[in-house]
């Protein structure tokens, strides 16, 4: 009874407990860990070895470098559970805050994570498909390598649609933040500014495919890229700070 007493004393006067500054370090460093996992795994992978518009180089490079591709495949089953201890350490910072919102962000990270799993399928698939398995040889390699190629195109075609997701759960989580005061104000509201810029253009590009040769995709995530690898640095040297 008197440890729920103290609780909700905390709560009304912003008072951070150690639980929270703790699961702010495990967040900080998760994020950290997170953003450098996918940016090695891009460049030492995607962005080296599958090639757009060329479907028959693409496939030459699954078989010729499938270590890789597998390689690329832990990668993102790594950077799934780094997902879920996120998730379950801003619950934790920002339940005191707002418990409904706070679990509604937990669930549409939550979704996101369901589309970098299907991202990571695909990427197996179309390894699995320039493999040397007997059934296989129903068909020729050109079709092979067509199949393939749409794996590949499928795995992105999960990432865009997850987008949005990412950024409203950002978005959400900055939201908190700000009202909690548990980071500097400015920070989160370039959190919420980058979260809704990140949901806007995933809609417009699944809407608008030419929207891509207007904005180019590379600039729909690199803003809360930039705002998630700050917050983490923030959260993993500064923690949280108590309102004012």
């Amino acid at each position: 009874m008197n440890q729920k007493i103290t609780k909700e004393i905390e709560q009304a006067t912003g008072i951070i407990d150690w639980s929270q500054q703790k699961a702010a370090k495990v967040a900080g460093f998760t994020l950290i860990f997170a953003i450098a996992l996918v940016i090695i795994s891009n460049y030492s992978v995607t962005f080296r070895y599958v090639i757009p518009g060329n479907g028959l180089e693409t496939a030459r490079n699954i078989i010729e470098h499938e270590t890789m591709f597998r390689l690329n495949v832990a990668s993102n089953l790594i950077y799934i559970i780094t997902l879920v201890f996120l998730l379950t350490s801003f619950y934790v910072i920002l339940k005191p805050v707002n418990k409904n919102l706070a679990l509604v962000a937990v669930f549409i990270r939550f979704v996101y994570a369901l589309m970098w799993t299907l991202m990571t399928i695909n990427i197996l698939s179309a390894i699995r498909l320039l493999g040397d398995a007997s059934y296989l040889s129903v068909f020729n390699l050109d079709q092979l390598q067509t199949m393939a190629r749409l794996q590949l195109s499928n795995s992105w075609d999960a990432y865009y649609v997850g987008l949005p997701f990412w950024g409203l759960t950002s978005a959400v989580i900055s939201w908190l933040l700000f009202k909690s005061r548990y980071i500097p104000r400015t920070l989160a509201v370039y959190g919420i500014i980058s979260s809704l810029w990140c949901v806007f253009c995933g809609f417009a590009y699944l809407i608008f495919p030419n929207y891509g040769k207007i904005v180019h995709i590379g600039l729909f995530d690199v803003p809360l890229v930039i705002f998630e690898l700050v917050l983490g640095f923030w959260l993993l040297i500064k923690g949280l700070t108590a309102a004012k």
